[in-house]
């Protein structure tokens, strides 16, 4: 088990996360992002499936078919689209399952989230593209509401085009809107 590695791995994420929420103006989503990563159910299983160059949750997936920890995660962190999937009622009755529109706080909280998760996994290789590229390598089959993930897409392009100062002012300046 790696204990050690892993409560790092959380501790510089959960700091990089925290200072990027700062930077707009997002300061409780900041204190009290990813919380449930130190609870049992997450901590546990991410020293057991620890690599270090991606998340624990993979390995897990991989050896037992589910991550039982990204179950846990997911559902109480609402900074994943991944929580607000739920059953949704077409313009004819028709019921289906996809995902609901995320409040715009909680998108950018994602943002961060995955700005910070590439530098950590990605270490030197993280370029401000990154979090772009790999949003993309993802949303052709994911369950996300489409404004949502209009809205995600054009601030990772916004940061991979203009630089992460350029992006945080303009972010920023929508959610005081």
């Amino acid at each position: 088990m790696q204990i050690r590695a892993h409560l790092h791995t959380v501790n510089c994420h959960r700091r990089l996360v925290r200072r990027y929420c700062f930077r707009l103006g997002l300061i409780w989503q900041g204190l009290t992002h990813d919380l449930s990563k130190y609870s049992p159910s997450e901590f546990w299983r991410g020293c057991k499936y620890y690599q270090g160059y991606r998340s624990p949750n993979d390995q897990e997936r991989l050896t037992k078919g589910v991550s039982m920890s990204w179950l846990h995660h997911k559902g109480k962190n609402r900074h994943h689209f991944e929580y607000w999937i739920d059953y949704c009622i077409g313009p004819e009755g028709e019921v289906y399952m996809g995902g609901c529109k995320m409040p715009k706080k909680y998108v950018a909280e994602m943002f961060c989230d995955r700005i910070a998760a590439c530098r950590i996994y990605q270490g030197d290789k993280y370029t401000d593209s990154s979090a772009y590229d790999y949003f993309m390598q993802s949303k052709g089959h994911i369950l996300i509401h489409p404004e949502t993930s209009e809205l995600i897409e054009r601030w990772l392009f916004l940061l991979k085009e203009e630089g992460e100062a350029s992006a945080f002012q303009q972010i920023r300046e929508e959610l005081q809107k």
